[in-house]
């Protein structure tokens, strides 16, 4: 199994210290973005660091927090507006039923190479020991309560809290 990894100091050539890869150990990743396309990238990459054997956290907040939201998990959609990754003008993204066209095409190529959806990716990664959080200060502002989230949510932390979990990790933001 591959291991991803850090750099860390074995010597010094001409003055120049050298460097043997150290394998990463945690990571913690922040999803912020609520989208389809904010969404899959932070569950991608949690999926692959526990298949490696590396520690995970998600750190949902702000919009990302619908993913972890039992009513809307399921009703995450593309974002056409305003996205350069569309390759298309705002105005054609801003047509009436363009975010449902371009959901219902990347829903369908995710599954062409078997990418779970939302819901069934968080329970595969809490199962595989990743830890799912919402930020407390996205919850509050929000109005919202620990019942309004999925059963893979482990807590609902402050952000001190997330960065004492991160603690020796690396911290990826998606």
């Amino acid at each position: 199994m591959a291991q991803a990894t850090a750099d860390l100091p074995i010597g010094k050539v001409s003055g120049v210290t050298e460097t043997a890869p150290q394998p990463i150990q945690r990571v913690s990743i922040v999803v912020s973005h609520g989208s389809l396309e904010g969404v899959y990238p932070g569950l991608i990459m949690a999926n692959g660091a526990r298949m490696e054997g590396i520690e995970v956290s998600l750190f949902f907040t702000f919009f990302g927090m619908d993913a972890i939201i039992s009513k809307r998990m399921d009703h995450l959609k593309v974002a056409t507006v305003g996205n350069p990754g569309m390759h298309m003008p705002t105005l054609l993204g801003a047509l009436p039923g363009m975010s449902a066209f371009a959901t219902s095409m990347m829903k369908k190529e995710m599954e062409k190479i078997d990418i779970p959806p939302v819901g069934e990716f968080l329970t595969m990664i809490h199962d595989a020991g990743g830890e799912v959080y919402a930020c407390r200060a996205s919850v509050d502002m929000f109005h919202l309560k620990r019942e309004d989230f999925c059963a893979e949510v482990d807590g609902i932390i402050s952000v001190g809290q997330f960065y004492e979990k991160a603690a020796g990790g690396q911290i990826i933001f998606t």
